[in-house]
């Protein structure tokens, strides 16, 4: 059966909320076993709207600070319609003539207590203009250098993206490092993983893979944490990871698309900037 673009949306929609929900619960689970606090406390849940229009949606954003696992983390999702501004339309596809738009994703910030596990980002997203496509990827920050586990991400990550086309990975793997660098430092951010976007090709491969991309992501996270999370760790260390959280909040406040988007088009500020970890230092 040929699908339309309504159910299109909704079902793109509909899969970024459940996965919100899938990842909170994993997190949950995972702050639960150290946290000495409530856990109810800890976790926020905010719902927004765009704009007093309720025709321009909004979405649901959980936010939690200072936790035993999580230094802090924010899971958001949107679905959100509206136009470009002039300024603005030239540079998304489709949109040029027409300025009309509709845009769903969840995206997912995770800044880590104990500075042995990297920071982890994940997004995903269902843009429509003229034209239709997903977009998203995830990587890692680690402030300590660690070759095996990042050899174990990789491997994850590549054997997802094997199971769809053996093009993907290194394709994906390069627009990763090539997009996640800070020109200003010569450097990269992390570790990489894979980023895409544009992907119009064949709607019901593309969501596949899209899918894929976040439970791989929740399967990598979660790998990630339970390995680390009780490990021993010292000052020197976490002064080493404050230093490396400076070079993500540059990247995201000079060069990262994601946020610029959602600010141009009347995003929430708090749901976007979840991004920024809560300390951070420059020398």
């Amino acid at each position: 059966m040929k699908l339309n673009l309504e159910i299109k949306k909704k079902i793109a929609s509909n899969w970024f909320k459940f996965l919100q929900t899938e990842i909170f619960k994993e997190f949950w689970a995972l702050e639960r076993k150290k946290s000495k606090k409530s856990i109810k406390k800890l976790f926020k849940k905010k719902v927004w709207k765009k704009s007093e229009n309720k025709n321009e949606g909004g979405g649901t954003y959980i936010i939690m600070k200072d936790g035993a696992v999580f230094d802090s983390l924010g899971i958001n999702f949107s679905e959100v319609s509206g136009k470009f501004q002039k300024k603005f339309k030239s540079q998304v596809l489709g949109a040029e003539k027409n300025p009309n738009y509709w845009a769903s994703g969840i995206s997912v910030v995770a800044h880590m207590k104990n500075p042995k596990i990297p920071a982890m980002h994940f997004n995903t997203r269902f843009i429509v203009t003229e034209k239709n496509w997903f977009g998203g990827g995830m990587d890692a920050t680690p402030a300590l250098k660690d070759e095996e586990e990042e050899k174990i991400y990789h491997k994850m990550i590549k054997k997802m993206c094997d199971k769809h086309s053996k093009q993907y990975y290194p394709k994906y793997k390069k627009w990763c490092d090539d997009y996640f660098y800070l020109p200003h430092r010569k450097e990269t951010r992390g570790i990489g993983g894979i980023f895409y976007d544009y992907k119009q090709s064949n709607w019901e491969k593309d969501f596949n893979f899209t899918r894929n991309v976040g439970l791989c992501f929740l399967q990598c996270a979660k790998n990630i944490i339970k390995k680390k999370m009780n490990k021993k760790w010292s000052e020197k260390q976490k002064d080493i990871q404050l230093y490396k959280r400076g070079r993500y909040i540059e990247f995201n406040l000079l060069y990262d698309r994601g946020t610029k988007f959602g600010l141009s088009t009347g995003g929430n500020a708090e749901a976007i900037l979840m991004s920024l970890p809560p300390k951070a230092k420059w020398k």
